[in-house]
């Protein structure tokens, strides 16, 4: 069974950084595309970033800069690293995996099949 959990969230303040980390099972992620996406109570599922397996990425407007996607295949762990924080990425952050039929990256959340459960991220002002 595949599973993908996350990990890193926690309370910072405005301008702090954070690590979010996802570690695999049952799924390589040499062969995938894979994303980070975000979710505040009460909006749609937003995407955060995306990397595919030739190591191509995207990123929303509102976190170029600031954001980075990343792999590692030999670990199955996909990273987001975050810089100058502000309180609007508050969220609970997902990441997601591509189920097989994606031939690049997408912020488009629909188009992945595999999906953790989340960890908060928190900024205050």
């Amino acid at each position: 069974k595949v599973q993908l959990l996350e990990s890193g969230g926690g309370s910072v303040q405005s301008g702090g950084s954070l690590i979010l980390t996802c570690r695999a099972s049952a799924l390589t992620y040499s062969s995938r595309s894979m994303g980070w996406f975000r979710q505040v109570p009460g909006e749609e599922l937003e995407g955060v970033a995306c990397i595919d397996k030739d190591w191509s990425t995207m990123y929303t407007d509102s976190v170029k800069g600031r954001f980075t996607i990343s792999k590692d295949n030999t670990k199955n762990t996909l990273y987001l690293q975050m810089s100058s924080l502000k309180p609007e990425d508050t969220a609970m952050y997902f990441c997601a995996a591509d189920a097989g039929r994606l031939n690049y990256c997408t912020l488009v959340p629909s188009l992945y099949g595999y999906w953790g459960q989340g960890t908060q991220v928190t900024v205050s002002s």
